[in-house]
C-alpha cells in the first residue's frame, strides 16, 4: 500500500496439524499485553487489517480475475489448460483460490478483532482512537460481507481467538451474518473521517461506508435472501453519499492518452499513482517500483489486459477477452466502449510493440483495455507480472447506479432515479454530466420493468471487468438463464469452431448446476472444523 505504512502486526496463525507436538510458550510473535501500548501501534496494527485486501486471492487478482470473468461481459480464452480454474468454472473445494478467499478474509478478521478488543489501551487523541476503532470495525464487516457474498453461512468471528484448539465452529446463517455485517458498518459510519478530510482513496472514509451499506443492502434484496425492504435502505445510504457533496465524475482528462475521456480518466489515475476521492472512493492500493528494493506490493492489474510481450510498452496476457453481447451494450457516441473494450491488440516481441486496429466485424475476443499499461508512469519502471495500479473496489459512479436501482425498486423510474443513471451516462458520452442531452439520456416515461433492464445495462457498461457483474447477477436472479444465452451467443459469432468449444465451456459449466452461485467451502476448512457442513452440490 502506498499511504498506509505496511508494517505489519505479527498475529497468531492458527494452526491445529501439530496437535501440540510443541506445549511451550510461543516465541515468533508479539503477545497483545505487548503491544497495542501507542497511538503508532494501533495505526500499525491498522495497516496490517486493511493489508489481506491486497493478496492475491482478494484484490491482486482472486476477486475480479479467477472469480470475477466468465459471464456475460468477458471470458477466458485459455480453457485449453488443465489446471484447476476458477476463471471457467473448473475447480472444487480443493482449489487454492477457493480456499485463500476464505483465509485471507478471515486473516483480515482477526486482526481487526484483536485491534477492536486493545483499542482503549493507549493513551491518546479520543477523536483518532474512534477513527482507528470505526476503521477496524468497517474492515471487520467488510470481510464477513466478502465472504458471505461468496459462500453463503459460514462462522461469524467477533472475538480474537483465545484457544487454537477451539476449531469445530458451526456455520452462521447467511441472514445473521449480514445482519452482523450492517451492525459493524453502521458502527464505523459515525466514527470514521470524510472523505475530504482524508484526501486519499487508502483508507475508509464516511461516505465509503455509507456506499459500501447500499451494496450490502442490495445483496440482501436480491437472491438468496431477497429481503426487499433492504430496498428502501439502499436507496437512504446512496442519498447520503450523493447528498454529502463530497463526490462527483471525473471529467477533465489527458487528451495525450488513447481513446481517453473523463471515464478512462478513472483508469488512468489508478496506473499512475493519482488520486480523485471525488469519484474512486476506496481503492485496493499497490505499490511496485522496480528501483525500490525495501518494498514492493503489486497486483496484477493490467497484466491481463491488452496482450503484449514487450515490457516497455507493458507486459501482459490478453486472457480477459470481451463478448458481443457488451461490446453491443453501448450505443454510438459512448466513448466508454473503446477504453473499457481495447480496439486494438498488439504484434510484439521483447523489444518492439505495434498497435493493430481490429476490423469493425470482428468483435468477439477482444481484449478488455480498462487497465492500459502504457499509461503507467516512467517513473516506476514496469514489472513483467505486477504492477502498482490500484484497484477500485468502490467507485462513485457505482453509487449513482445504485441509487437509480434502489429508487427505481422502491418507488419506480422516478426524476430522483433517471438524474442518477443519466450523469452516469452522460458522463460516458463526454457530455456535462448536469445538463440533459437527448441522444445521452434515458428515454423518458420508462416502465419500472423498462427501467430495471436500463440499470441492468448500465452496471455493466460502466463497471465491467471490476468483480461486481457476477455478484450482480446472482443477486438477480439471472445468472443462470446469462449463461445459457452466453453459449448460444458463442455458437453463433464468428469465432472459429475451435475457439467455441474452448470459450463456452465456462458457460456450459456454470449453467449445468445451481451449485455455482456459491463457492464450496474450503478443504482445509472441513477437514479441520468438524461442526462445519459444505455448500449444497460440492
Amino acid at each position: 500500500m502506498k499511504v498506509l505504512l505496511l508494517l505489519l502486526l505479527p498475529v497468531i496463525l492458527l494452526s491445529v496439524s501439530c496437535n501440540k507436538i510443541l506445549d511451550k510458550e510461543p516465541t515468533d510473535f508479539i503477545q497483545p499485553g505487548n503491544y497495542y501500548n501507542s497511538e503508532q501501534d494501533l495505526n500499525f496494527a491498522l495497516a496490517g487489517t486493511y493489508d489481506p485486501l491486497g493478496s492475491d486471492y482478494l484484490y491482486a487478482s482472486g476477486l475480479w480475475f479467477q472469480f470475477g470473468i466468465c459471464n456475460d461481459e468477458s471470458f477466458y480464452p485459455n480453457t485449453a489448460n488443465s489446471f484447476s480454474a476458477p476463471m471457467f468454472y473448473q475447480f472444487d473445494y480443493t482449489n487454492p483460490f477457493v480456499s485463500g478467499l476464505w483465509e485471507q478474509c478471515y486473516i483480515g478478521i482477526e486482526r481487526a478483532n484483536l485491534l477492536i478488543a486493545n483499542i482503549n489501551r493507549p493513551v491518546m487523541d479520543e477523536q483518532r482512537r474512534q477513527i482507528i476503532l470505526g476503521e477496524a470495525l468497517f474492515l471487520r464487516g467488510f470481510y464477513h460481507f466478502l465472504l458471505v457474498s461468496n459462500y453463503g453461512g459460514v462462522p461469524l468471528k467477533l472475538t480474537p481467538t483465545s484457544d487454537i484448539n477451539s476449531v469445530n465452529i458451526p456455520k452462521d446463517s447467511a441472514r445473521k451474518v449480514y445482519e452482523q455485517v450492517l451492525i459493524d458498518m453502521k458502527a464505523a459510519e459515525t466514527k470514521v473521517a470524510k472523505a475530504t478530510v482524508i484526501g486519499h482513496a487508502s483508507r475508509i472514509s464516511q461516505t465509503t461506508v455509507q456506499g459500501m451499506l447500499a451494496r450490502v443492502c442490495l445483496y440482501m434484496a436480491g437472491y438468496p435472501l431477497q429481503d426487499q425492504s433492504k430496498y428502501a435502505e439502499a436507496l437512504s445510504w446512496a442519498q447520503k453519499v450523493r447528498n454529502s457533496g463530497e463526490h462527483g465524475l471525473i471529467t477533465a482528462f489527458d487528451a495525450t492518452v488513447t481513446n481517453n475521456s473523463g471515464y478512462g480518466q478513472v483508469f488512468v489515475n489508478q496506473s499512475r499513482d493519482i488520486y480523485d476521492v471525488k469519484e474512486s472512493m476506496w481503492e485496493a492500493d499497490f505499490y511496485m517500483n522496480a528501483q525500490n528494493t525495501a518494498f514492493n506490493e503489486g497486483g496484477r492489474l493490467g497484466t491481463y489486459q491488452i496482450a503484449c510481450q514487450n515490457l516497455d510498452t507493458g507486459f501482459a496476457s490478453g486472457n480477459i477477452r470481451t463478448t458481443i453481447k457488451l461490446y453491443n451494450l453501448y450505443k454510438a457516441g459512448d466513448l466508454r466502449r473503446d477504453w473499457s473494450i481495447a480496439p486494438f491488440s498488439y504484434t510484439s516481441t521483447a523489444t518492439t510493440a505495434t498497435r493493430v486496429y481490429y476490423a469493425a466485424t470482428n468483435i468477439i475476443g477482444r481484449e478488455s483495455g480498462k487497465w492500459r499499461r502504457y499509461t503507467e508512469p516512467s517513473s516506476f519502471p514496469k514489472q513483467q507480472y505486477k504492477t502498482g495500479t490500484n484497484f477500485p473496489i468502490l467507485r462513485y459512479s457505482d453509487v449513482l447506479l445504485m441509487l437509480a436501482e434502489a429508487e427505481n425498486e422502491v418507488n419506480g423510474a422516478t426524476a430522483e432515479a433517471y438524474d442518477a443513471i443519466n450523469r452516469v451516462r452522460r458522463r460516458g458520452y463526454g457530455l456535462p454530466v448536469d445538463q440533459p442531452n437527448a441522444t445521452a439520456d434515458l428515454p423518458a416515461g420508462l416502465s419500472q420493468t423498462a427501467f430495471r433492464q436500463q440499470v441492468y445495462d448500465e452496471r455493466a457498461r460502466e463497471l465491467c471487468f471490476e468483480a461486481l457483474r457476477r455478484p450482480d447477477l446472482i443477486r438477480w436472479g439471472l445468472f443462470k438463464q446469462t449463461m445459457d444465452a452466453m453459449v448460444t451467443e458463442i455458437n453463433a459469432s464468428n469465432a472459429t469452431v475451435t475457439n467455441k468449444s474452448r470459450w463456452i465451456l465456462g458457460y456450459t459449466t456454470a449453467a449445468s448446476s445451481p451449485r455455482y452461485t456459491l463457492l464450496p467451502i474450503p478443504a482445509l476448512e472441513i477437514n479441520i472444523n468438524k461442526a462445519i457442513t459444505q455448500n449444497p452440490g460440492w
